[in-house]
């Protein structure tokens, strides 16, 4: 079994989602007492979300690179950043090290496509709904069609993330929040949605709505322990 690296800790709410998820899938596939094998490096939240607020991408990756090269040098064979947005910087922290990034956004579009889906909805931060770096990669990658909230939307869907949802509060008003805009998308041609947030999962999950739903928490971390088995 390869060693798994978690890049966490943005937030630590959801990197405990890949944690569980990880060993969960592992012991469903190995059986007995199976767990996984896992190098993680967690940074701290707060100084990430600064710099992203500040706009000093640049600065936020270097700490990420570092902290990278941290799980590395623990002995992974292969990194995963617990995080859509900070995907931005992903060039910047490949570059750093020497072992294979599994890019969270690659593994969402190969699901997405084996469903027979191809236009989808995008829900995450604000940069990641609106800056090229992901969405334009699922289009020009992927071949997808993505459709994303209107401005007002999108400042609501960025609000509840990060003052809710990565402090750990789930609210029932936030989430019917999240259904509206949801079949919003849907009403504007989309089949189904990428939750493109890794915390978006603490809030709605399928069984409240009918409309497709990709977790990318749940992707990533599948398509993780396939490579590490493989």
């Amino acid at each position: 079994m390869k060693v798994i690296g978690l890049l966490g800790g943005m937030s630590w709410e959801s990197t405990a989602l890949y944690y569980r998820w990880i060993n969960e899938e592992v012991k469903k596939r190995l059986g007995a007492l199976h767990s996984a094998r896992i190098a993680m490096v967690s940074v701290d939240f707060h100084e990430i979300e600064m710099l992203q607020r500040a706009g000093q991408w640049d600065r936020a990756g270097e700490v990420l690179a570092q902290a990278a090269q941290q799980v590395e040098a623990a002995g992974a064979d292969f990194l995963l950043i617990c995080t859509n947005t900070m995907h931005k910087v992903a060039p910047q922290i490949e570059n750093s090290i020497s072992i294979p990034l599994l890019h969270l956004a690659d593994a969402t579009a190969a699901h997405v496509k084996q469903n027979n889906i191809k236009t989808v909805g995008l829900l995450g931060t604000r940069f990641t709904m609106e800056q090229a770096f992901y969405k334009d990669r699922l289009i020009e990658r992927h071949g997808l069609n993505v459709i994303v909230p209107c401005e007002k939307d999108r400042q609501r869907v960025h609000k509840i993330i990060f003052e809710e949802l990565c402090l750990g509060i789930v609210k029932e008003a936030s989430r019917r929040e999240y259904l509206r805009i949801m079949a919003q998308m849907q009403e504007q041609g989309a089949e189904g949605i990428i939750e493109g947030c890794t915390e978006i999962v603490m809030l709605v999950q399928q069984t409240h709505t009918n409309t497709p739903l990709f977790d990318t928490t749940e992707i990533h971390a599948k398509q993780a322990v396939t490579l590490a088995l493989n």
